[in-house]
């Protein structure tokens, strides 16, 4: 690696088999995508977009998912994100496979001829509200630059007939933009409520559209047993991710 692990590590997240730096990124690797990047259906998937990639990360933990024929885009509109996302790919095991792309999703989804098996994003999901430090951070809690019904629009000129757009949302919102893709005529696939513990309510959701009708599988997880530690449930979704398990 051209810098030391010791300089990486302060500025960013290390995983078993890679390394993402996200200081120059509006949004840090948390729970959220390490939830959706493990938990997203990679069965028999070619090719895999990842809109909004910030700093890397879904693309990465895709890419380790899945074997060597299986290619991904990643799509990032601002330009630092983008950068960095860059340079996590190049020092990573999987460089010739994934591909960051800086524009905006909309603009360069247009100009696509290929489809794809598994579409997969982090979503802003806040109204505009209370100004935030910088515009970058903005943008990426926000959703004036791609609100959901264009996410979802732009997903479907692009997903194969049996493929699969999954995204993590707060509970609340993901049963308003589940209801914003029923109504684009996206059948809702899987469901996953994420609670923090057993005895709190859901304050996730992982979800999973598909422009193919079918049966909807849906479950619950918990992050945290009684005793403050991983549960069985999410240590064996992560375990391949996270240097502690």
């Amino acid at each position: 690696m051209p810098q030391s692990t010791s300089v990486l590590r302060r500025n960013g997240f290390t995983f078993k088999q890679f390394f993402v730096a996200h200081d120059r990124c509006a949004m840090k690797v948390g729970t959220d995508g390490i939830l959706l990047g493990a938990w997203a259906p990679v069965a028999g998937v070619k090719r895999i977009l990842d809109i909004g990639t910030g700093s890397g990360l879904l693309a990465l933990m895709l890419a380790q998912r899945t074997d060597e024929s299986v290619t991904v885009d990643a799509v990032e509109l601002d330009s630092d994100a983008a950068a960095q996302a860059k340079e996590n790919v190049a020092r990573s095991p999987w460089a010739d496979r994934v591909i960051v792309q800086a524009e905006d999703v909309q603009l360069w989804a247009a100009r696509q001829t290929v489809k794809y098996d598994l579409i997969i994003s982090n979503p802003p999901y806040y109204e505009q509200g209370v100004e935030c430090a910088t515009p970058q951070r903005e943008q990426a809690r926000y959703t004036t630059m791609l609100d959901h019904s264009a996410l979802l629009a732009t997903a479907t000129g692009l997903i194969t007939e049996e493929g699969f757009l999954c995204v993590v949302l707060p509970e609340n919102i993901g049963n308003t933009f589940t209801q914003q893709a029923l109504n684009m005529g996206w059948h809702l696939r899987l469901r996953t409520d994420v609670a923090e513990t057993q005895a709190r309510l859901p304050h996730r959701v992982l979800l999973a559209f598909s422009p193919k009708k079918g049966e909807c599988f849906s479950d619950r997880l918990v992050i945290r047993g009684p005793d403050q530690r991983y549960s069985e449930g999410y240590t064996a979704l992560t375990q391949a991710f996270y240097l502690f398990m």
